[in-house]
């Protein structure tokens, strides 16, 4: 192993070696080198792949990483997955590559992945939640390596990786931020932003902790089971804690969310009898009667 495999594996956050372990590889160059690390500390390897039959290749994506495991030694599984076209494609995919992948995949998410994350949430209006992600995420063992790095790696191995051309489209929010935003920032900043914003996600993330204690016995006050004029006396930061929790979320492709800020300060209007209900993402209503909350 020479200084720079070593360096890499260092930033991994795996299982010790000789686990078994599920590994979610698309062929591109940041699974490949999820592929190829796992690998290399030692691990005991199951690759799972998700054809979409969207693009044109893909079913030869699949073909070529199937060669790439049988080469390596590696148990191989495709799952076959029919995503319609249309808007919000990216969740969709990302919602049907969940439902088949085993429960505690492994994913290559890099660093990079955490500071796009980061300001995909600060636009929506996330709080402590979407400024933390990925921190301590298990299945997430890249979440420290820095992309070039990985990409840089992969290319010095015997296989090459494949290139998804839609990594590139303007149609897609992450990748406006990936190819446009954050090069702006690090210009503005005059240095890169992405490890201030990986250490930062570390640092809500304590502070997140944190707060978890501090309010648990909130958190045991269901929705339903609460008296708004008990929620009126606390303090609002406490409040807007523990409507963050109940009102969580589930989109088409990102797992739970948590409600943006806007939809917190109306939640928060509801409690306080300035409306009677009002409307949260995912098609759902919180409305006031009687002092009760109710969530439909």
């Amino acid at each position: 192993m020479n200084q720079g495999q070593s360096r890499l594996l260092d930033a991994c956050h795996f299982p010790t070696p000789e686990n078994a372990v599920d590994l979610a590889v698309s062929g591109g160059p940041d699974s490949l080198g999820l592929l190829l690390l796992a690998l290399e500390h030692g691990l005991v390897v199951t690759v799972h792949h998700v054809d979409h039959h969207v693009r044109p290749t893909s079913t030869d994506d699949a073909r070529y990483v199937a060669s790439v495991c049988r080469e390596l030694g590696v148990r191989f599984i495709c799952h076959d997955a029919e995503v319609a076209s249309g808007g919000n494609f990216e969740a969709r995919a990302r919602a049907a590559r969940r439902e088949l992948m085993p429960e505690g995949v492994l994913t290559g998410h890099t660093m990079d992945d955490l500071a796009e994350t980061i300001l995909l949430n600060m636009m929506r209006g996330a709080g402590l939640d979407g400024l933390s992600p990925m921190v301590d995420d298990p299945t997430k063992p890249l979440r420290d390596v820095r992309r070039n790095d990985l990409h840089f790696y992969v290319s010095a191995s015997p296989f090459f990786p494949l290139y998804d051309e839609t990594n590139e489209s303007p149609h897609f929010r992450r990748n406006r931020v990936r190819h446009e935003l954050i090069p702006v920032l690090c210009d503005i900043a005059q240095r890169d932003v992405v490890p201030l914003l990986a250490r930062q996600a570390a640092l809500v993330h304590e502070e997140r902790r944190w707060l978890d204690e501090l309010s648990g016995r909130d958190l045991d006050l269901g929705l339903e089971e609460a008296d708004c004029r008990d929620l009126a006396r606390w303090p609002a930061a406490r409040l807007r804690r523990w409507l963050r929790a109940h009102l969580r979320h589930a989109d088409e492709g990102d797992g739970t969310h948590p409600p943006s800020a806007d939809e917190v300060e109306r939640a928060m209007a509801v409690v306080l009898g300035d409306v009677v209900a009002t409307e949260l993402s995912g098609g759902k209503r919180l409305s006031r009667r009687a002092q009760r909350l109710t969530l439909e």
